[in-house]
């Protein structure tokens, strides 16, 4: 019951780790101001982390790796973490279970990666109903443009209606559900 408890707030505190280091990556990625409030609560948030690891880890072609690489970290210490509380850990071959923490690590900051670019989409077909001059919204949309402009190419507006947002959805639910029969695959279970 506590484990349980533990792995929850272990999982969930590193995901919103990672998701927040993956935003700020993305933001770079996509030069998007850090001047809005959202920006603003990335930088805060990651600075401690991503400013000194600037000093080791050089960009690579505009990508901030010192942003990319620690959410996969972070999603490896939590794979760490559920592994050590199941008791995995001790009795494991090291080197396989390195390789299977990297592994599941990757996927799991990938899922991370689904799951905050299916809130942007979310976020982003909300406030073009909504409010489409708020605040946040410009910030929203450039975020997911990038991943709904080729949706856009191939799906006309329909009445008005732009149906990419829920294209787009579908593909992450099932990119989502391909990551979990991989994350099954590399412990053995599928």
């Amino acid at each position: 019951m506590l484990g349980s408890l533990f792995l929850t707030l272990v999982d969930t505190l590193g995901g919103l780790l990672s998701g927040v280091l993956l935003a700020r990556f993305v933001m770079q990625w996509q030069r998007i101001s850090f001047r809005n409030p959202l920006g603003q609560f990335v930088v805060a948030t990651t600075d401690w982390l991503v400013v000194p690891l600037r000093r080791f880890i050089p960009g690579l072609g505009g990508l901030d790796l010192a942003s990319l690489l620690p959410a996969w970290v972070v999603q490896v210490l939590v794979v760490f973490v559920a592994l050590w509380v199941r008791g995995v850990i001790g009795s494991a071959d090291p080197l396989g279970l390195l390789a299977v923490m990297w592994g599941v690590g990757l996927l799991e900051t990938a899922k991370v990666a689904l799951y905050l670019l299916t809130g942007v989409v979310l976020m982003s077909a909300i406030f073009s109903w909504v409010n489409p001059h708020a605040p946040l919204a410009g910030v929203v949309n450039a975020l997911a443009e990038p991943f709904l402009r080729p949706f856009r190419r191939v799906i006309p507006l329909i009445g008005g209606i732009d149906l990419s947002p829920i294209a787009l959805l579908l593909v992450l639910q099932v990119l989502q559900n391909a990551l979990l029969i991989g994350k099954l695959t590399l412990f053995g279970l599928a």
